[in-house]
């Protein structure tokens, strides 16, 4: 039972990985594109990567319950 349960929080974490890869790439690609027209400043994609590593170990301890 406990394989049975391992397999079921391996494919859990996965997803959510895969998930917080996304939204990462996402946001710096969104931050690069803002610098790159000068709209976004250093500041900014600083604070927003930032924000995305915090999402992202939120997100990630939803696996925790």
């Amino acid at each position: 039972m406990q394989v049975v349960n391992s397999i079921e929080l391996a494919k859990r974490t996965r997803a959510i990985v895969w998930q917080n890869i996304a939204f990462a790439m996402g946001v710096k690609l969104f931050f690069i594109l803002l610098g790159a027209f000068g709209i976004a400043t250093m500041w900014e994609a600083v604070f927003g990567d930032m924000g995305v590593a915090v999402l992202a170990i939120l997100n990630a301890m939803r696996v925790m319950k």
